[in-house]
């Protein structure tokens, strides 16, 4: 075999990359732009891309915060060290691209929405199961090795029109009654007074569980972490063919064969559709705006009334999820376009810096230091899965969190090491004994779908 490079050149960001329709998400491509890379430092040391052929207990496919943490707690937990395969940069995915909103949620759907699809029992079992998972959450960013600026202070979900109030008054009714869950519902006078001066906000449900963290710090410091605990980060290093052979694994990189007993597939919204016939098409990936003001003046923080600097999401379907940063500075995201070719189309920025001037009048036509987006990984019934889609075979995924995965993501990689080590047999929630559901024959249509369900979802979030 000829000597390989060490390094394989580093490769431009692709703006238009679309995960529906491209074969992969490249080979050892930069960053996107987005703030958190910008102001995250120098990113930590890796392993190098895969230079030969290796023999491996686990490879772990994906370097954001699921795989990462599926590396840390294989490590701390079950003593496997194990290989993470990344195709581009460290954390190049959604672990860098996110708002930094650590919420009690896993998914999209509500509390309600839960024991409306399992029944009350299960409903409460997920949610000491997210509970158990923001106390992990906690318990890393808490600890020596972990520097991401945790900003505490709880969620607020945001009335974003005065009708949407008493349906979050019942949300928050049943997260206290049946959950035993310390939510409260603000009034749109105490939202101004004490926390925020959204001028679209006609009140607010606060959870007592919310905290901003740096996106790209958090990842790196997972990094620093996993590689610490022993396991291997291998940049540069797509998966491009996969076969099993009497039960290994063998997953073909541009630097050789790694063969592995076992395989984590933590690839989220960047899964290309040929990884894994068990992955395939399994998530709808939606693209998701994020942009970052320049720093706001002392007039205009004053106007604005930032008293808090926790998340803050309001109740459209396409929502807005937003905060205040430590340096003064507004970041807000929102869906964006379909398509990856449609991506830099500036209607889109142009409809999120709408969103922004709704909420603070005052910051109309302020400059933007950051803009950038990224695939959101929508599981078709909105719940992510942790599973082992084969008995049979050593194959296991985790991804599906619809936006919310900056929190579970923590506890998934644990869920996932657990399977992995052959310890998962007492995880009985939904979450963890089903496959993520197909679209089947409708596949080919979901795009159709999504641009019928748009317009539909402005009218329902604006008009009707």
């Amino acid at each position: 075999m000829p000597n390989r490079p060490k390094h394989w050149p580093k490769a431009s960001y692709d703006p238009r990359y679309d995960p529906i329709v491209d074969s992969g998400p490249g080979h050892n491509r930069d960053h996107a732009p987005t703030y958190w890379i910008g102001t995250a430092g120098t990113p930590p040391e890796d392993d190098g891309p895969v230079t030969g052929d290796i023999d491996v207990d686990v490879v772990v496919i994906g370097s954001g915060y699921t795989g990462l943490s599926t590396a840390i707690h294989l490590a701390k937990e079950h003593g496997i060290k194990a290989h993470v395969l990344e195709a581009n940069t460290v954390a190049w995915g959604c672990s860098t691209r996110n708002g930094g909103q650590a919420q009690i949620s896993s998914g999209r759907l509500k509390r309600s929405e839960w024991i409306k699809r399992w029944g009350v029992d299960v409903a409460k079992g997920m949610h000491a199961e997210v509970t158990e998972a923001f106390e992990l959450f906690n318990d890393l960013i808490g600890s020596d090795d972990i520097d991401c600026d945790p900003q505490t202070g709880g969620h607020f979900y945001l009335a974003h029109r005065e009708k949407v109030m008493s349906k979050l008054e019942k949300e928050c009714g049943l997260l206290n009654d049946v959950f035993g869950y310390g939510s409260r519902m603000v009034s749109k006078g105490e939202l101004h007074e004490k926390y925020v001066r959204d001028q679209e906000a006609n009140g607010a449900m606060w959870e007592p569980d919310g905290t901003s963290i740096h996106a790209a710090k958090l990842a790196f410091s997972y990094v620093r972490l996993a590689r610490k605990l022993g396991a291997k980060i291998h940049t540069a290093s797509p998966v491009m063919g996969w076969k099993t052979v009497d039960g290994v694994h063998h997953l073909t990189t541009p630097g050789g064969t790694v063969r592995a007993r076992a395989v984590a597939l933590a690839t989220a919204g960047y899964t290309p559709p040929g990884l894994n016939e068990k992955t395939k098409h399994r998530l709808m990936p939606i693209l998701s705006n994020s942009i970052v003001t320049r720093p706001l003046t002392e007039e205009e923080k004053a106007e604005c009334g930032f008293k808090v600097k926790s998340p803050l999401t309001d109740t459209r379907t396409l929502r807005h999820y937003y905060r205040f940063l430590p340096d003064d500075r507004v970041q807000i995201g929102s869906r964006s376009a379909i398509t990856g070719t449609d991506a830099e189309n500036p209607k889109h920025l142009a409809l999120l810096q709408k969103g922004l001037y709704r909420k603070f009048p005052v910051l109309e036509g302020i400059e933007l230091d950051y803009s950038w987006w990224g695939w959101v990984d929508v599981s078709h019934d909105m719940m992510p899965r942790i599973f082992q889609p084969d008995p049979k075979q050593t194959i296991f995924y985790a991804m599906g969190y619809g936006g919310n995965g900056v929190m579970y993501s923590a506890q998934a990689g644990k869920r996932m090491a657990q399977m992995v080590a052959g310890e998962g047999k007492d995880l009985k929630l939904p979450i963890f004994t089903s496959q993520l559901p197909s679209h089947g024959i409708l596949t080919p249509f979901r795009r159709l779908g999504q641009r019928m369900a748009y317009p539909y979802y402005y009218l329902q979030d604006e008009i009707l």
